[in-house]
């Protein structure tokens, strides 16, 4: 009876500290985040490509119109290491999130237990078997355990973002490589065509001279120069293999397929369309995927801040436990239950120091990663303004070299015109030789230079990479 008259005090006692966990959760000490602004100017320095009109980056490699090129991106999205890491990185912090998440809820364990032996008292063997639950759940007054779960849940977010940048670095790295090997690939043509051309005219030279029409100096002009040529040509050769082998360590790809499956488009140089930039920065600058984690991160280390601040404070528990035993003795059953339930509270009475030294590393951290932040918005604003500057300067360089290039082809048959009707030379064929040639080698580079300051403008404006794609387990390669 007086059990039964203790049972609603116990019930309520129960009651009024479910109460005051629910009354007292909704404080957590600590400072509230607050995104901290872009640091980017009111508006581009240099100028912009289509007069800066907007438009979403997200297949933006299908712009290029060339199908390798995107084959080739594909397969290093699908094998490289550094996005598999990037991967790997985002189950660590969902696995962290789920454990940070767990601290907030209560614990429920069990135990069982079963033995014989001999008591000692006289009465024999004892068997004893013990089946108990236990419970614990610490109410969390000031958000120690939340701000943990805060700074899990952002740290998530920051390596969704750095799988993103993964991506759009690796897209960038292989359009880069494979520019490269088609500019490479152009140039060999042309060497190709010059050393045949330089070859014939010193074969031709050689006659001439063995019937005195030639003086030998013109011979051995001619024979040097298909000799410069043809060394010409074997250096490029050289440096298409270097491309494919750069190609090959991206992509993963079996060398023969690699090469099998560039073989269609062999000195073929992609046509790219300048990607388009919004005309205010900071929408554009929201798109990198660096610039995402970092700020993800500053949130991490906010509730961090309030983490350490909570651990200052005292910290309150409910633990309960419940058991049932039976033993036999002497060819006697003998069983109970037990029970207990009650609040356990933690004081942080004396600690040198240690908590409020926590407190201001944690308030250090989000200094230093402040710093880092916005360090990362200036680089940011940098890199669009170079590769703009660049493109810039490559659409307006490109007419005078075209020009130059056709003046010299046009110089070029006249002199070879003029050699076959005896009028000219061989010096000045071979100048003019050296002129086209160059002019086709400037006008390549600038094509070459073109294409990397586009793929340098995807980059620095984030890539394909978009804000909402906040979970990205169902779309990893």
């Amino acid at each position: 009876m007086p059990s039964r008259r203790r049972q609603p005090v116990r019930l309520t006692a129960i009651t009024g500290a479910a109460a005051i966990s629910l009354l007292l959760s909704a404080c957590a000490v600590g400072p509230q985040y607050a995104p901290p602004p872009i640091i980017a100017p009111a508006a581009w320095q240099a100028p912009l490509p289509h007069d800066g009109d907007g438009q979403a980056l997200q297949r933006w490699w299908s712009q290029w119109n060339d199908a390798t090129l995107s084959r080739l991106i594909a397969s290093a999205q699908q094998s490289s290491p550094s996005v598999a890491q990037a991967a790997a990185r985002i189950d660590q912090a969902r696995a962290t999130q789920t454990i940070a998440g767990a601290a907030v809820a209560p614990a429920v364990s069990g135990s069982a237990s079963a033995n014989r032996g001999n008591a000692g008292d006289g009465l024999g063997a004892v068997s004893r078997a013990i089946a108990s639950a236990q419970a614990a759940w610490e109410l969390d007054l000031f958000g120690s355990n939340r701000r943990a779960r805060e700074a899990a849940d952002a740290r998530l977010g920051a390596r969704n973002a750095d799988w993103h940048q993964a991506r759009v670095a690796l897209a960038a790295e292989v359009a880069t490589a494979y520019v490269n090997l088609r500019i490479s690939e152009a140039l060999m043509t042309g060497y190709e065509r010059d050393a045949a051309s330089r070859a014939e005219t010193s074969r031709l030279t050689a006659l001439k001279t063995s019937a005195g029409f030639e003086a030998p100096a013109n011979a051995a002009l001619a024979k040097a120069s298909a000799s410069e040529a043809a060394a010409r040509l074997l250096a490029q050769r050289a440096e298409v293999d270097l491309g494919v082998k750069a190609l090959v360590a991206l992509t993963a790809l079996p060398e023969p397929e690699l090469r099998a499956l560039l073989a269609g488009g062999r000195a073929t140089v992609p046509s790219a369309a300048a990607p388009q930039v919004a005309s205010v920065p900071a929408s554009v600058l929201s798109q990198r995927p660096d610039l995402a984690a970092a700020e993800r991160e500053l949130a991490a280390l906010t509730a961090e801040i309030g983490a350490a601040e909570a651990d200052r404070y005292p910290k309150l528990s409910l633990t309960g436990n419940i058991g049932y035993g039976v033993a036999r003795v002497a060819g006697a059953n003998v069983n109970g239950t037990t029970w207990g339930f009650g609040p356990s509270l933690s004081l942080p009475l004396f600690d040198a120091g240690r908590r409020i030294a926590a407190v201001s590393l944690a308030q250090a951290r989000y200094e230093e990663a402040l710093a880092g932040y916005r360090a990362t918005a200036v680089r940011a604003v940098r890199e669009v303004e170079e590769a703009l500057t660049q493109l810039d300067a490559a659409r307006h360089r490109a007419p005078e070299l075209l020009a130059a290039l056709g003046g010299y082809q046009s110089f070029e048959k006249a002199a070879q015109a003029r050699l076959a009707a005896g009028a000219g030379s061989v010096l000045e064929l071979e100048d003019a030789r050296r002129a086209v040639l160059g002019a086709q080698v400037a006008v390549l580079a600038l094509e070459r230079e073109r294409l990397n300051a586009a793929i340098s403008l995807y980059r620095a404006v984030g890539g394909g990479w978009d804000q909402t794609q906040v979970q990205v387990s169902e779309n990893r390669p």
